[in-house]
């Protein structure tokens, strides 16, 4: 049935927070400040509160409210759900209180507010592509990535021309928490961050908009510190997956190329979600020296890691700096593997934590960012010949087995199926050669949803070899062999 948007908008409000119906006039004007009067003429037969705020903020655009740009309308829309959203610290004691009796309830509290108030894009969310494929290290998780909105050419231009602002510092400072936003930083008026303690330091817990995997979290600390790979990173971690239960919590390397994409501000990613690398099985087991008690192993996977796990934090806190100290003066030329050139370090370590089964669990993932002239963006780095598919730095979530490929894959994947069945000639010229050895490979491929399988799945094998690229010691005899080297070198007790 037909009604006034407005109303339906304030009513999903007041049911959704802790206004009353005594605040429906002062709803009213906040929102009429914000969208214009014309909208109290405009009916509407939506339910769903983030469609009405959907429809309010296209109703503003139509009178000319605010101007009709991405950015405008993200700016409205998170004022708009900020109405709904308790302040910081209510939503803080509301989360505190929780947890001191049921500290899962607490966590699934605030995330379902952080859905509720549309600060988790679930509709954006919802446009990615996702798929699983099988290859030799289990199954492979790939996502075309199109849940972010693509600015346009105007709006970008007109980021360039603010002026320039050093508040807050960067995307992931306290200083977003209702953060209004503008052209060229994100609307966060709707944004609220949980402050917790890890060894004396307050850091905060909030999840990410635009999320890659089940409740996609991020841990940031409450300085503006860059990042950096030490001891108090496995302490933080470990300390982080004993405090919200169910969650796992890595981190990014600390060093370009190798590294992602914020290393301004120290912080971590977690989440509830079982990672490819997770199941993967140890391929060799061993213990270190002094560590006995510590079970350890190389994990088969396209990339080099080791997994420790022990009921001791304190015992994989002390084994897991001992490598990465380790691995930082670590070379061995044989297999193009250098500790520095020029001054300049060259190894860190990505590293993730989890509880399974009462204990706690590393994996230390051997990280390595020389460059070549053979290879001048990265020696341990997608390789020109998959670039065509994955070209960015291979960061903490593809380290585990899910891709984040880019949005033009989309219509990259259609248009390689339709030449392989002969339906058009339109391929991108990076990636013709793919496409012509797909091709030799189908000759008599004539149906269309076969096809785009067969593409789909070449996606995956590519991005297994994405990832063979990133791994410092190679899946060859001369390549684990070298890895045991470093095992080694650390102290090796054969089980």
């Amino acid at each position: 049935m037909s009604q006034g948007v407005l109303d339906a908008f304030i009513t999903k409000v007041i049911a959704k927070s802790s206004f009353e119906e005594m605040d429906r006039i002062y709803l009213t004007n906040r929102v009429l400040a914000l969208v214009g009067e014309g909208v109290l003429e405009i009916e509407t037969d939506l339910d769903d509160v983030i469609d009405l705020k959907d429809q309010l903020v296209e109703e503003a655009v139509r009178f000319e409210t605010i101007e009709d740009s991405q950015t405008a309308r993200e700016i409205l829309g998170a004022e708009l759900m900020n109405l709904l959203t308790p302040c910081p610290s209510q939503v803080n004691r509301d989360f505190w209180t929780t947890y001191a009796q049921t500290p899962e309830q607490a966590i699934a509290d605030f995330y379902q507010l952080s859905q509720k108030n549309d600060y988790i894009k679930l509709k954006a969310i919802a446009k990615n592509i996702a798929y699983r494929v099988p290859s030799d290290y289990g199954e492979l998780e790939i996502t075309i990535n199109l849940s972010k909105p693509e600015k346009d050419p105007k709006e970008i231009a007109a980021a360039k021309l603010v002026q320039a602002s050093n508040y807050p510092q960067c995307q992931l400072c306290m200083e977003n928490e209702g953060y209004q936003g503008r052209a060229n930083h994100p609307a966060r008026s709707n944004h609220r961050i949980i402050r917790f303690d890890i060894s004396g330091q307050e850091w905060g817990f909030q999840y990410s908009p635009y999320a890659y995997f089940n409740e996609h979290c991020i841990f940031l600390d409450s300085q503006h510190r860059p990042m950096a790979i030490s001891r108090q990173s496995f302490e933080r971690l470990l300390a982080i997956v004993e405090q919200f239960p169910g969650y796992f919590a890595g981190s990014n390397a600390d060093l370009p190329i190798v590294g992602g994409s914020i290393l301004t501000h120290d912080h971590y990613q977690g989440g509830r979600h079982v990672f490819p690398m997770e199941e993967a099985p140890l391929q060799k087991t061993f213990s270190f020296v002094g560590f006995e008690q510590v079970k350890a192993g190389i994990v088969h996977w396209p990339m080099s890691v080791l997994r420790l796990s022990s009921d001791s934090k304190e015992d994989l806190i002390n084994l897991a700096d001992k490598i990465l100290q380790a691995w930082r003066q670590y070379s061995d030329p044989s297999v193009q593997i250098l500790a520095e050139t020029d001054g300049f370090s060259h190894h860190t370590i990505t590293p993730i934590a989890r509880k399974r089964a009462g204990q706690f669990e590393l994996d230390l993932v051997l990280r390595d960012n020389q460059t070549s002239p053979e290879h001048p963006e990265g020696i341990y780095h997608p390789h020109k010949d998959v670039q065509h598919i994955k070209k960015e730095n291979i960061g903490l979530i593809e380290v585990m087995g899910l891709a984040i490929l880019p949005p033009r894959l989309k219509a990259e994947v259609e248009q390689v199926a339709s030449y392989l069945v002969g339906d058009g000639d339109i391929v991108a010229d990076y990636h013709q050669e793919w496409a012509d050895q797909l091709k030799a490979q189908h000759p008599d491929l004539s149906d269309k949803d076969k096809a785009l399988e067969i593409v789909k799945a070449s996606v995956g094998n590519i991005f297994a070899r994405v990832l063979e690229d990133a791994g410092v010691y190679k899946q060859t005899e001369q390549g684990q062999a070298a890895f045991l080297r470093f095992v080694e070198s650390v102290g090796l007790v054969e089980r």
